[in-house]
């Protein structure tokens, strides 16, 4: 098959087709999508990143491996089928809840089943590249070719730059309060295609399946759909809008999903964007946390605020006294979150007969991945102290494994027996 035939190829033209289309015409609205959405190489490409995603199964108890043994092929032209006969329905989702990294309080999850993932990618593949056209460059959640460490320098960069008061904003429940209504609404001024605005109806209001019972969903967007971070984006873009025009009156926001900060120069700044703030997410009938939106001087170095897993402060340099800069390291949260997954991995409850080798394998991806988003020139005594802590835990794990009287802490000193063992160090390389 020639190359400019391929399926994915045909679904990035198509992109990019949508995409200069709503660069052009700002205010245009795309009809004619549903056929689009339905279509057989879209579909493959949706199957595509289901896949690659893997992902648990939703209230049918269907798997990824269960629709490979079913027939792919079978199974699409069931669901393209149920497209194009508009008998595609939306069953509701399977909430599960998930530990915060708090430790304590839980976030709920919502899984729609795998074909349902399907469509819904399906849909994002032809709707992404019409709302990309006019997303603004303050919001870097879940978009194409940005990252919540662009974000992160993006904060550093305002603070260098004199903006020395910051207000974070912490939206209470969003993804639980999204209005269904104004949602479409905001949907509806770049999408004239009922039948998109159908499916995303049906999306919004399958219900969700916890314990057994079916509770309808009045608002709200369910966390766990595939659909559900570009209908936030979307739901938000009003915010990034209005306040790219006030930038330079209140501040850059800077927005990752619903985790956003105000960089401002000024205290009186930051009142006035905090106010704003307020205002505008009650408009978009949210609310803001009022224990947890606030505005933080930093000009003197004794108060920080915490971003994306990342605790900020304006602080001294370590070679120029009298150059002051911003810096970033893991916040408590973070730290604390990367301590009790290593203390599950090292756990010896039932783990006794695995050897220390193979706990260090399944541990090492963990502190690498962890260590690959914060690692930075701020983060140097924090990848020092989650090194430690990953020696002590294998220092136990060896006593109640070799059943000693004592823990030999002495292996933590042991360059040699890590070296041998395996251990991903994050703050200074082992030599061989």
């Amino acid at each position: 098959m020639a190359e400019a035939n391929h399926p994915i190829d045909k679904v990035r033209h198509l992109q990019r087709q949508l995409y200069l289309a709503a660069k052009r015409s700002p205010r245009r609205r795309f009809h004619a999508l549903y056929d689009r959405i339905a279509r057989r190489d879209v579909l493959e490409r949706a199957w595509d990143q289901v896949r690659a995603n893997r992902g648990a199964a939703g209230i049918d108890g269907e798997t990824i491996s269960e629709v490979e043994a079913y027939g792919v092929a079978r199974m699409l032209d069931e669901l393209q089928g149920q497209l194009e006969g508009h008998r595609y329905r939306a069953t509701p989702v399977r909430r599960v809840y998930l530990l915060k990294a708090d430790g304590r309080s839980r976030r709920p999850l919502g899984i729609p089943r795998v074909r349902d993932r399907i469509v819904q990618a399906a849909a994002r593949l032809v709707l992404e590249p019409i709302f990309e056209a006019s997303f603004k460059g303050c919001s870097y959640g879940f978009r194409p070719k940005r990252s919540a460490l662009q974000a992160v320098q993006a904060v550093r960069q305002g603070i260098n730059t004199g903006h020395h008061w910051v207000v974070e904003v912490d939206i209470r429940g969003f993804f639980d309060n999204v209005d269904h209504e104004l949602l479409l609404k905001l949907v509806a001024r770049r999408v004239s295609d009922r039948r998109v605005l159908k499916l995303i109806r049906l999306w919004l209001g399958a219900g969700v399946m916890e314990s057994g019972e079916v509770r309808p969903s009045v608002v709200g967007v369910p966390q766990g759909g595939v659909i559900s971070p570009l209908l936030a984006n979307i739901y938000l873009h009003a915010l990034d809008a209005v306040g790219e025009e006030k930038a330079a009156a209140l501040g850059q926001l800077v927005r990752y999903a619903d985790d956003m900060v105000v960089p401002c120069t000024t205290e009186e700044a930051a009142d006035a964007a905090w106010r704003w703030l307020v205002g505008m997410l009650k408009g978009l009938k949210l609310e803001a946390h009022p224990e947890k939106t606030r505005g933080v001087g930093l000009a003197d170095g004794t108060q920080g605020f915490d971003f994306l897993g990342f605790h900020f402060r304006r602080l001294p340099g370590w070679r120029n006294r009298r150059r002051w800069s911003a810096w970033n390291w893991p916040s408590r949260r973070a730290m604390r979150s990367i301590r009790a997954r290593i203390r599950e991995t090292t756990a010896p409850r039932n783990r006794l007969h695995t050897s220390v080798e193979d706990i260090v394998k399944e541990l090492n991806p963990v502190v690498r991945g962890w260590g690959a988003y914060f690692k930075g020139p701020g983060s140097a005594r924090q990848m020092a102290q989650i090194d430690h802590y990953v020696r002590q835990r294998l220092a136990l794990f060896v006593r109640k494994k070799h059943h000693l009287q004592r823990t030999p802490w002495e292996l933590c000193r042991d360059l040699e027996w890590q070296r041998r063992i395996g251990i991903y160090r994050l703050s200074v390389a082992i030599s061989a």
